[in-house]
């Protein structure tokens, strides 16, 4: 049976409030159930608030959505008497941000449980602490949707926005996923002046992305590494640096191949 926050009519049935995130969808939001919808559903999008309220709503891959059901209806035995998001988180931030930084998708009881990404998670933790040393966010914990958290001329995004098993999206999945992120280079653009990607699959999206999008992107394609950097070129002749940093997953910074210092050096370069 489908967890009942998708198999209801858009928008969720759970009422936003303290801790849970106001709908970006309505139920006439146009929902993408295939690869090919994905692409017109993304090309379509006028503007950043309409790209996010599409992203949440999409159910374009089989597995994803199953798993982010399964998730939402099982939950961790620590939220069991919480609500579950359970759908794609979409991006995150003012749409005339000046840097975008690319993750790798939802955690399964992160963005998937509290709806807004990099929120409710030890990853979360760590991004949302440098961005705040760094003037980019209004305070430096990520608890809940609802905990009044706001990012200054920043917005985040993810290579794909379903939670994926292991944390490990498929090849297809990902590229069912790029169309989004390449609407979103798109209106974002006129602003962009830096690009965040955090791991490599992040590096990857962002530099795929940017070529689906009509961008110039050096060949052969530029080596992802903690500090690594490149510039791209969008189709307005405008210049954007991406700059990669280590994932900031517990596998990094548990084992100090991440520090708050490294990440701080990258983001203080954006």
């Amino acid at each position: 049976m489908p967890h009942p926050l998708t198999a209801l009519p858009f928008p969720s049935p759970v009422p936003p409030g303290a801790g849970w995130p106001q709908d970006p969808a309505t139920r006439h939001t146009r929902r993408a159930r295939s690869a090919a919808g994905v692409s017109r559903a993304a090309a379509g999008a006028k503007d950043i608030p309409e790209l996010d309220a599409r992203v949440s709503v999409c159910s374009a891959c089989p597995r994803l959505v199953a798993w982010r059901e399964q998730v939402a209806a099982e939950k961790r035995a620590a939220y069991a008497d919480e609500p579950y998001w359970g759908r794609p988180a979409p991006s995150l931030g003012p749409p005339d941000a000046r840097i975008l930084v690319v993750g790798l998708a939802p955690a399964a009881h992160g963005a998937n449980r509290t709806g807004r990404i990099f929120t409710g998670d030890r990853s979360g933790d760590w991004i949302y602490a440098a961005l705040h040393r760094a003037g980019y966010a209004t305070q430096a914990s990520s608890v809940a949707a609802g905990d009044g958290l706001e990012l200054i001329d920043v917005r985040i995004t993810a290579a794909v926005h379903c939670a994926p098993p292991d944390n490990a999206p498929t090849t297809q999945e990902k590229a069912t996923c790029r169309p989004w992120l390449e609407r979103e280079l798109a209106l974002l653009e006129p602003h962009l002046t830096s690009m965040l990607a955090l791991g490599g699959i992040g590096w990857d999206a962002a530099l795929a992305a940017a070529r689906g999008a009509g961008w110039q992107v050096p060949r052969p394609k530029p080596a992802f590494g903690h500090g690594a950097t490149t510039t791209l070129m969008a189709p307005s002749g405008r210049e954007v640096r991406l700059w990669g940093s280590y994932h900031v997953s517990q596998q990094n910074t548990f084992t100090g191949r991440l520090t708050e210092s490294m990440l701080d050096e990258v983001i203080a370069a954006l």
